[in-house]
């Protein structure tokens, strides 16, 4: 069962220290109302803070022309005009980044895809006139095409592209290549990871070599009916976040939607919820920690979307666990910069504090008190925290208030 992680993991990424040695720190740098705000120029103005606040990487919206002003609905995917701005501002934003040391993560949209002419059935299934010309048979039968069966789940709507294919594979190599070495992005997110077997995300990010990468693996959270509570026990569902990491070999990262579905429930006073029945944090982050993007909230489940929204008022004790425990913490833009200057100031003292005391993705965890109003724990021995309305401090004259705020705490030594 699960997949406890041990720092001699010896399938680590094929560059940067930052990520073998845990200490990444990422934004979401966008939300799904961006492309109406000149993003590309806007998002370069924030960068300087950004770089200061101590982000590693920054994860940008798709760049790429797309049907939907989003991103989320490509078509032509050498073409770099979106609705975020021209391919020219994309470069000064890439190059600003550069100079500031924060890594461009690229949105990376390979399950589906648009077509520009009717083939097959009378489907818009074929990619004539565009690069990555491809016919019908690079699109799934189950999606309209005259490719194999998906590998995966399927995004209904729109061609999904078969990557049993190998015409496609070499396509979307070539394309992942041109990403990193000729526009300058350095990471990537897989989106909509479902859609397709892990074991073509293997063989991109081994065959493009991103620094760091990261799969959206959403699957729905354990509920029990007739209420539908969400269960205690989640261990089924970070298990397939798990086994879908190990089907890319460990290579890729996986955000952490168990810890966010626990979380975002234990906050209303069932804190109870944060320990599993071994003692470990309940999420991917207690058994793979190396490989858990934790996070509290992205443009689907926030923002004007709101499918699945973390409690507005508990999103500080949401920052104040994920950014001292181990796994690899996530920023969602709008916390960062709409919410206020305060929850801004908040979130980079966090931040500071993991840095300071070198808190990393694979950091030792001690949980002390996990009971309804009240969740305390150690980390690395050297940090301790609070969450919850339950009055608590760490016993021993040892321990400085680091920074504390409304229901949460965090000292060191």
């Amino acid at each position: 069962m699960g997949h406890l992680d041990s720092v001699s993991d010896g399938r680590e990424s094929f560059d940067g220290a930052a990520v073998r040695n845990g200490r990444e720190i990422l934004i979401q740098a966008f939300n799904w109302e961006s492309h109406k705000h000149d993003w590309w120029r806007n998002l370069e103005k924030k960068i300087p803070d950004l770089a200061k606040s101590g982000f590693t990487s920054a994860w940008l919206p798709p760049a790429t022309h797309s049907f939907s002003p989003e991103g989320y609905l490509p078509q032509n995917l050498f073409s770099l005009d979106s609705s975020y701005g021209s391919q020219y501002q994309l470069k000064d934003l890439l190059q600003k980044m550069q100079q500031h040391k924060i890594r461009a993560m690229a949105d990376v949209v390979i399950n589906h895809r648009v077509g520009t002419s009717q083939g097959h059935g009378g489907a818009y299934n074929r990619y004539d006139g565009i690069p990555l010309s491809w016919d019908e048979r690079a699109v799934t039968s189950c999606s309209g095409g005259l490719g194999n069966r998906s590998t995966g789940d399927n995004f209904h709507g729109v061609p999904n592209i078969d990557h049993s294919q190998p015409f496609v594979r070499k396509d979307i190599i070539d394309w992942l290549q041109w990403l990193l070495k000729s526009v300058g992005f350095q990471d990537f997110r897989f989106d909509f990871a479902k859609g397709y077997s892990a074991k073509f995300v293997k063989e991109y990010i081994e065959e493009s070599k991103p620094i760091f990468s990261v799969g959206e693996y959403w699957d729905s959270c354990n509920y029990m009916p007739p209420s539908y509570n969400l269960d205690y026990n989640q261990d089924s569902h970070r298990q397939r976040i798990i086994n879908w990491i190990d089907k890319t070999g460990g290579l890729c990262a996986a955000f952490d939607f168990t810890t966010k579905g626990i979380l975002q429930e234990a906050v209303k006073g069932e804190l109870w919820r944060l320990r599993d029945p071994q003692g470990k944090p309940p999420g991917v982050m207690g058994w793979w920690p190396s490989r858990a993007v934790t996070f509290i909230e992205n443009h689907d489940t926030g923002s004007t979307q709101a499918h699945w929204p973390f409690p507005s008022r508990h999103v500080m004790e949401g920052y104040a666990y994920i950014l001292t425990h181990p796994g690899i913490p996530t920023v969602f833009h709008d916390h960062f910069y709409d919410w206020g200057g305060s929850m801004h100031d908040e979130i980079v003292k966090l931040m500071g504090i993991r840095k300071r005391q070198d808190i990393h993705s694979r950091s030792s965890i001690r949980i002390l008190e996990a009971r309804s109003n009240l969740y305390s724990a150690i980390i690395e021995e050297k940090v301790c925290m609070k969450i919850g309305d339950g009055s608590w401090s760490p016993s021993g004259g040892e321990w400085t208030l680091a920074t504390s705020g409304d229901r949460y705490a965090v000292w060191h030594k």
